[in-house]
């Protein structure tokens, strides 16, 4: 499989979709349809071409090869780890992102998403509807989610790739397979590998069904099912190798990890703790990606993280045993979240839906 070749490779379908409705004028009014289509349940709205309700029709069903039991084993983990997962998300996936110039420069150009608050926000929608009981089935909203995140990524190798600061030739589609598949192994593989980093405890089994609900969910989101790792093992051994060797020091990626940085620190109150994002950063992404990325370093912070991670795996290893440990972890979590959703909201546009399975 030529991996680099991906780079030159979009959607079809839906590429097919957001041309015809860029040349036919009607992009606008679709938006404001779909932004009312959120329920897997929902009937496809009635006031739509038929192009773009041909591409939902077809976009609908998750692929055969989906293991419900997996996916519900996942959600089992996320109910239980969840607020680990959101952590490494947010501090090294993101950020990883950032240590691709390519994916980093398609940011910079779009301007709109070159917002961190937007961005976290709308990746964490995502991550929370896919982690429902039911995301791909009846009464969950993960499939419109995927479906309209699958034409925002259209939208944006159409714009882009048309733009005058875009070297077809040398970077390849905008958003590209490679860009896609890059993307699904960092949220997924670098996110298990994140957590063990800060001490959390991930079973191999928790491993494998984590990956495996991405797989399913970068098969509907337009991911050639050929390129995409089967187990878990060979999904490592890419990220390892095509993922990392994509990581390079880049403008782009400076600002846009400062940005986040930026963003994180107005969760901690007073200047005093800023030094701790910069820390977490650090603890979850490898060092030489954070240099390259100008993430500051802070001595003090460092070590102080580090011992957390340390008392983080004692707690661990103690929560199914002991009422104080899981009091002691459920509390990090609902301050964490709870902040989040708190800053990522406050006088945004995006604002984050949780489902009621999860907000407990």
């Amino acid at each position: 499989m030529d991996l680099d070749a991906l780079k030159y490779e979009g959607d079809p379908l839906a590429d097919a979709v957001i041309a015809h409705l860029v040349e036919s004028g009607s992009l606008n009014e679709v938006n404001q349809v779909l932004a009312e289509f959120r329920g897997n349940d929902e009937p496809i709205p009635a006031h739509l071409p038929p192009v773009v309700r041909d591409y939902l029709v077809a976009t609908d069903d998750p692929p055969e090869w989906m293991d419900e039991e997996r996916v519900a084993r996942a959600h089992e983990f996320f109910v239980d780890d969840g607020v680990h997962v959101a952590s490494v998300l947010s501090f090294g996936a993101m950020v990883n992102c950032y240590a691709q110039p390519r994916p980093s420069r398609v940011l910079t150009i779009t301007h709109r998403l070159n917002q961190p608050h937007r961005r976290l926000s709308e990746t964490s929608q995502f991550v929370l509807n896919m982690m429902e009981p039911n995301a791909f089935g009846t009464g969950g909203s993960f499939v419109p989610t995927i479906q309209k995140t699958r034409l925002i990524h259209a939208a944006v190798r159409y714009f882009v790739g048309r733009s005058p600061e875009w070297d077809h030739e040398a970077d390849g589609v905008p958003v590209c397979q490679q860009d896609l598949l890059g993307a699904l192994l960092i949220f997924s593989v670098q996110v298990i590998d994140g957590m063990r980093r800060i001490g959390v405890s991930v079973t191999d089994t928790e491993a494998e069904d984590y990956y495996h609900v991405w797989r399913v969910a970068g098969a509907v989101l337009g991911i050639r099912p050929d390129v995409m790792p089967e187990t878990l093992a060979e999904a490592e051994e890419v990220s390892n190798t095509m993922v990392r060797a994509s990581y390079a020091p880049s403008q782009e990626g400076i600002e846009l990890t400062r940005n986040l940085v930026e963003l994180y620190e107005k969760f901690v109150p007073g200047k005093a703790f800023d030094g701790v994002v910069a820390a977490m950063v650090r603890q979850v992404v490898d060092e030489e990606v954070a240099d390259w990325l100008e993430v500051p370093h802070s001595r003090g912070w460092t070590t102080a993280v580090r011992t957390g991670a340390k008392v983080m795996r004692v707690f661990e290893r103690g929560e199914d045993r002991s009422r104080v440990a899981r009091a002691v972890l459920d509390k990090a979590g609902d301050l964490l979240l709870g902040a989040s959703v708190r800053t990522l909201t406050d006088g945004q546009s995006t604002t984050l839906t949780v489902p009621a399975c999860l907000r407990r």
